[in-house]
């Protein structure tokens, strides 16, 4: 019994101490001239469902709930975020070149399809986030059609 005391003492002091590990949560500030949904005029209701479901980790205008304060969730939540800033950031689009645009956009209709993003863990937390079908085959469409269409 003694043992276990320790053991949840130490996890506890442990648990404690690596709040204390900063996080980065500053967002780069935002030039809307390259920003997507404004360089590309994007109607209201697609630029709904892409803020809605694709911003928070895509974009510099990632809003952290207050959960992503908490040592090591706050770790993994920064990481996601790194991570999907890195495959694509659409508060950056306008300074893609255009292979690097249709790459991105090839990617983007088959993750839709499948319904690998948004991600399944990041929509229990985020409500606006789970697309509908109808919601997914209207973004689906609007980026086949830059694609079709080359306006990217």
């Amino acid at each position: 019994m003694k043992m276990v005391k320790k053991i949840i003492f130490w996890s506890l002091v442990v648990f404690a101490l690596i709040q204390f590990i900063p996080i980065d949560r500053t967002n780069k500030p935002i030039d809307h001239k390259v920003n997507f949904v404004e360089a590309k005029k994007t109607p209201e209701k697609i630029t709904k469902l892409i803020k809605g479901a694709c911003y928070d980790c895509h974009s510099n205008e990632t809003v952290y709930p207050k959960y992503s304060y908490i040592a090591p969730i706050s770790w993994s939540i920064k990481s996601h975020v790194n991570e999907g800033r890195e495959h694509l950031n659409f508060s950056i689009w306008q300074t893609y070149n255009s292979d690097l645009k249709e790459s991105m956009l090839n990617s983007i209709v088959p993750t839709l399809q499948s319904k690998t993003m948004p991600m399944p863990g990041y929509i229990v937390y985020h409500k606006e986030a789970n697309l509908s079908e109808a919601e997914r085959k209207l973004l689906i469409n609007y980026f086949e059609e830059m694609l079709t269409s080359k306006s990217y």
